[in-house]
């Protein structure tokens, strides 16, 4: 286990990058949420306009 996670020395690169790459990722979700949300707020908003 411990030679897998030393990724053949280049551990100190690899990790890092996941590490990155996931947060990058969790953030473009939260995005598409709050988007999301604000779409549908202003959709509810436009409906109630137009009645």
């Amino acid at each position: 286990m411990s030679d897998f996670l030393a990724m053949g020395g280049y551990a100190a690169f690899v990790w890092p990058t996941w590490g990155l790459s996931f947060l990058v990722l969790v953030g473009l979700v939260a995005h598409a949420l709050v988007e999301r949300r604000e779409a549908r707020e202003a959709l509810r908003r436009l409906e109630e306009d137009e009645a």
